[in-house]
């Protein structure tokens, strides 16, 4: 089984940006973050690998 999501530290570490970039990232509107619950925001790899390029 494959991830579809990764959370915010998670996208940080697998694209090698700051965590601060993510969100910069998702205020600005270039990605787009799902809430799963007040405390739980993910973010879509397919979304991810398009803005970055597939780096892995």
């Amino acid at each position: 089984m494959t991830k579809k999501f990764l959370r915010a530290n998670e996208v940080a570490d697998y694209f090698g940006i700051g965590l601060s970039t993510v969100w910069l990232f998702a205020k600005q509107g270039k990605i787009h973050p799902k809430k799963l619950s007040p405390r739980v925001t993910v973010f879509d790899i397919v979304e991810l690998n398009s803005l970055f390029g597939d780096l892995k």
